[in-house]
């Protein structure tokens, strides 16, 4: 198991290096560092959930964003980076250079991954028309932006992404629009 971890390891190196060395553009840098500051703590899914609760109308949506917010902040954040305890990737892999500022926290998995992801998909889910397919996108790039800036191995990012989208769809499914759980029991039959 320990071979698999350090092979795992040192492709999700090599991969940042290649993004490093190929894919870094001092043109877009600026934007990418706007992007990744706004999943920092969350900001802006949690500002997109308020204005969501807010009206009557939209607060469902809000609920169940707010709620997988909720559970991805703990499951993340407060569980497995914890546990898992993964150094960052800027302090292990040589020659790779962090663009940020330098995080407090464990890598794995990422929490801006989980979170934007978990918000995105729960919203996407309730409204899947332009709001949804615009949170999908932010939260893609929030994601990519995450390795773009040395701050995460690709594993960090791709296991915070399928925590987030696991928690939207289950958020969803338990507390979403009662119209599309009567069609889903319809189609069952």
């Amino acid at each position: 198991m320990d071979q698999i971890i350090q092979l795992l390891q040192h492709y999700d190196g090599q991969l940042l290096l290649f993004i490093q060395n190929y894919l870094r553009f001092e043109q877009i840098t600026p934007a990418v560092k706007i992007i990744t500051h706004l999943g920092d703590k969350g900001i802006l899914w949690i500002a997109l959930t308020i204005l969501l609760l807010i009206p009557r109308k939209t607060r469902r949506i809000g609920l169940v964003s707010l709620l997988a917010l909720a559970g991805s902040y703990c499951i993340t954040n407060l569980f497995l980076k914890n546990y898992v305890a993964r150094i960052r990737p800027y302090e292990v892999v040589n020659g790779l250079t962090c663009l940020i500022q330098k995080a407090d926290d464990w890598s794995f998995p990422s929490g801006h991954a989980s979170a934007s992801f978990a918000s995105a998909v729960a919203i996407y889910k309730c409204r899947p028309k332009l709001l949804g397919i615009a949170c999908m996108i932010m939260a893609f790039l929030i994601s990519l932006s995450r390795l773009y800036v040395g701050i995460h191995y690709p594993s960090d990012v791709i296991c915070g992404a399928i925590i987030g989208t696991l928690l939207g769809l289950i958020m969803f499914w338990l507390f979403g629009e009662k119209k599309y759980k009567k069609r889903a029991r319809r189609a069952r039959r």
